[in-house]
């Protein structure tokens, strides 16, 4: 028997999980033979009772064929997700064949008479019911129950060419139980899915998919996390930016403070990204929260996602510095995400934020911190792909962009976790210096691509009033060596916010 060819405008037919449906494209062409391939536990039989479900939402008979588990299981697990099974078949073979009499004779061996007898059952079960979807779980007992690599593939073939005549679509679920490299599964498939489980050293298993193969169709390549949880898998599909570009309006928004305006050469501008980066305590979040408040005055939404502090400790050091995020919170304006980056996967992550930027209408996103952000990455140049695509994709939305960095150490030489000022449109540098026996702070900015910014250091401190940003500082020293002193006779800030007396 001949397989019949698909009309290529044949509607495409859902998994039942909207992320693999996106990598695919629209989803699977009806009609064929799946490879679904996973170690245990990566989350196979929860993919395939999901693309039973959608068939069954959908109107469409569905048989779920197991020769491991058995039904109770099956069920069981169902119910754990809060799902019912009875709208579609659930058939148990090989559950107690192997006592039966007939496997006694020494003529063939029991291995032959079994694979037949399943193979035939399998038929049987797909002329009674004539399913639209299939799931056949696992390829592991026919391979074991083959014996050889000719004849499984041979049997494999048969069930290919004879349910390619009754017009289903068929998931095949395969434990890879076989010698590595065996692709023999692949070469047969319509399409391959591939699910990945990595374990590390702190924090909960990081769960990735990709699409090995796929005929006839175009697809996003690469790996894209997922997770599995009550209610089943949730594809998060690889960001690229490219794909996201929208009109927007790139007037300069104030920072709420008209000095740090003027350093920044008029404010922050929509589609780009700035960079807070100093040590530990210098006020680098401080300003980004000046900034939202500044945004959120103007009505604009805003979302920050807190990977270092508590929302309690933030919120409470916020309202004494005189910036009040709760009331914000409260109409929905802001939206605050406290982050475990120990449970959180990179591509959840970029989900995340592509949901509120796309269907919430967040125009100011904050990341505070990198550092924090970097231990949710399997490695160092993850996070600079990563993170290069999300800020591509927010620099193409419109979205202002804050990030903070913190460095090692306070005074003296500084470390970063990682370089990632050249990802950055924008970058402000916060320091501590000396003057006269007081630790004082300094402001600059570094970099901006948008805009022609003021190259001085300003004085900057934190007050009950908010952010403060003081004179140009013009007779500093060792700015650049981490540990800048202060020799001019400039004033500075007092602690009333008026300026103190000239130096010298």
């Amino acid at each position: 028997m001949i397989e019949k060819t698909a009309n290529p405008r044949t509607t495409r037919l859902s998994t039942g999980i909207e992320g693999i449906d996106d990598v695919l494209g629209g989803g699977l062409t009806p009609h064929r033979m799946y490879l679904v391939e996973g170690a245990p536990g990566t989350g196979k039989t929860t993919l395939a009772l999901q693309f039973l479900l959608r068939g069954a939402a959908q109107g469409q008979q569905g048989l779920y064929i197991t020769l491991s588990e058995t039904k109770s299981e099956l069920i069981s697990v169902a119910e754990s997700h809060g799902w019912e099974v009875s709208r579609f078949r659930i058939v148990e073979l090989l559950s107690d064949e192997g006592l039966d009499p007939r496997y006694e004779q020494t003529v063939l061996q029991p291995a032959e008479v079994e694979l037949g007898e399943t193979v035939r059952d399998v038929i049987q079960q797909v002329d009674e019911l004539k399913p639209v979807r299939i799931v056949l779980d696992s390829l592991s007992e026919l391979r074991l129950l083959s014996q050889n690599p000719l004849r499984y593939r041979r049997q494999i073939l048969a069930l290919k060419r004879y349910l390619a005549t009754r017009e289903c679509t068929v998931l095949l679920l395969d434990d890879n139980s076989s010698e590595p490299g065996d692709l023999q599964l692949h070469s047969i498939a319509h399409g391959v899915i591939s699910l990945d489980s990595m374990a590390h050293d702190y924090g909960g298993n990081r769960r990735r998919m990709r699409i090995a193969k796929m005929r006839g169709i175009k697809f996003r390549e690469g790996y894209h996390d997922f997770t599995l949880d009550t209610g089943g898998i949730k594809v998060y599909p690889r960001l690229v930016a490219a794909e996201h570009h929208v009109e927007f309006d790139s007037k300069p928004r104030s920072t709420g403070t008209a000095r740090l305006d003027t350093l920044l050469g008029g404010g922050l501008i929509p589609g780009t990204s700035a960079l807070m980066i100093g040590p530990s305590g210098v006020g680098k979040t401080t300003t980004v929260v000046s900034c939202l408040i500044a945004a959120l005055n103007r009505g604009e939404r805003c979302i920050y996602y807190l990977f270092d502090e508590t929302l309690h400790t933030l919120l409470l050091r916020s309202r004494t510095l005189g910036m009040d995020l709760a009331p914000h919170v409260e109409t929905g304006l802001l939206t605050v995400r406290q982050i475990d980056p120990a449970e959180l996967s990179p591509g959840e992550f970029a989900s995340d934020v592509r949901d509120a930027v796309e269907r919430r209408q967040m125009k100011y996103v904050a990341i505070d911190s990198l550092n924090a952000y970097l231990q949710a990455m399997p490695g160092e140049r993850y996070l600079l792909l990563q993170m290069h695509e999300l800020l591509g994709y927010l620099n193409q939305q419109g979205v202002v962009t804050m990030l903070v960095l913190g460095q090692h150490g306070i005074i003296g030489e500084v470390q970063n976790d990682v370089d990632i000022s050249y990802l950055s449109d924008v970058v402000v540098l916060f320091r501590y210096f000396e003057h006269q026996g007081e630790v004082l702070t300094a402001i600059a900015a570094v970099k901006s691509r948008a805009n022609a910014h003021e190259r001085s250091i300003r004085q900057f401190r934190l007050s009950s009033d908010g952010v403060e940003v003081g004179e140009a500082l013009r007779d500093f020293e060792g700015v650049l060596t981490g540990l800048p002193s202060y020799k001019g006779d400039t004033a500075m800030l007092s602690t009333n916010g008026h300026v103190i007396a000239r130096a010298g």
